[in-house]
């Protein structure tokens, strides 16, 4: 009798001694972070455990993610005209890398991607150390260029309370002014209105596409998952979209925008005759539809 009381205690505390080791695992004590959501969700904050999340945020309303001085990520911006439309920008980055497939996930260390903010309105978000800024996107005069950077979970890494960030002025001349981007000798001339091309209809439009992505929307989840389409210079895009909400379809770096009606597919035919990594996203709801590399 004495012995099945025994058997019995031995039972009851190896039993207990798994839930508790199970219990650990499920915490995941020390481990990664369970809250990670992909590309293509809207811009909520995923716990990593990277450095320390403040409660102030960045002018965009981002909140900082503070790290130490030393191995903090670095970026200076620099820039230079380009032979025929607007400026090259180059981010010299240290201790980061650029991480575009990972975009929505939780914070890794040294990890993530950039924006680009012109006034402090932001006009890109940066997925590598180039970017071409078309003349067009600047108004004449002297402005400010800002790049700062960001973990994958959108928060802004910090050092001393302050943004990882870098700066750069750049003046944009009048039209015609000496100094520009024309390589032409005539004075300048005011524009005459030209006729406006009447729409195609989708099928003749589409015909006249090199490739053709076909994207969906639905309850703030982009279908297939945002990846890059890769395209050679010259070539044209077709990009068709059916979103169940109304917003607005807007190609950075080429700026171009397009009407999404809800429930209605809408198409853009692009031209990428500019190289680069181009992200196409939406206004409203903020998801990253695709990525254009154009080389």
């Amino acid at each position: 009798m004495a012995g099945g009381h025994r058997r019995t205690a031995r039972t009851a505390t190896l039993l207990a001694l798994a839930l508790l080791l199970a219990g650990g695992a499920a915490t995941g004590c020390g481990g990664r972070a369970t809250t990670h959501h992909k590309p293509g969700t809207s811009h909520e904050q995923a716990s990593g455990s990277v450095g320390t999340l403040l409660t102030t945020g960045d002018a965009a309303g981002h909140k900082l993610r503070e790290v130490p001085s030393q191995g903090a990520p670095e970026v200076q911006l620099s820039l230079r005209p380009d032979s025929e439309d607007g400026w090259n920008l180059q981010l010299s980055v240290k201790n980061f890398r650029f991480t575009p497939d990972s975009t929505g996930g939780a914070a890794l260390p040294g990890a993530g991607h950039a924006h680009l903010e012109l006034d402090g309105r932001k006009i890109a978000r940066l997925y590598g150390p180039w970017f071409h800024l078309p003349a067009a996107q600047v108004p004449d005069g002297a402005h400010t260029l800002t790049v700062r950077l960001y973990a994958d979970d959108h928060t802004a890494w910090a050092v001393s309370g302050e943004p990882v960030e870098g700066t750069a002025q750049l003046t944009a001349p009048a039209p015609g002014a000496s100094g520009g981007h024309s390589h032409g000798g005539t004075p300048a001339q005011s524009p005459q209105p030209q006729p406006q091309p009447q729409p195609q209809p989708p099928d003749q439009a589409l015909a006249h596409a090199d490739r053709t992505v076909t994207i969906t929307v639905r309850d703030g989840k982009v279908s297939p998952a945002p990846a890059r389409t890769e395209l050679r210079r010259g070539e044209r895009v077709a990009l068709r979209v059916t979103s169940d909400r109304a917003d607005t379809l807007h190609v950075h770096g080429y700026d171009k925008e397009l009407a999404l009606p809800a429930g209605q597919e809408a198409t853009l035919i692009l031209t990428a005759d500019r190289t680069g990594l181009f992200e196409v996203e939406t206004h409203e709801s903020s998801l990253v539809l695709t990525q254009l590399l154009v080389r």
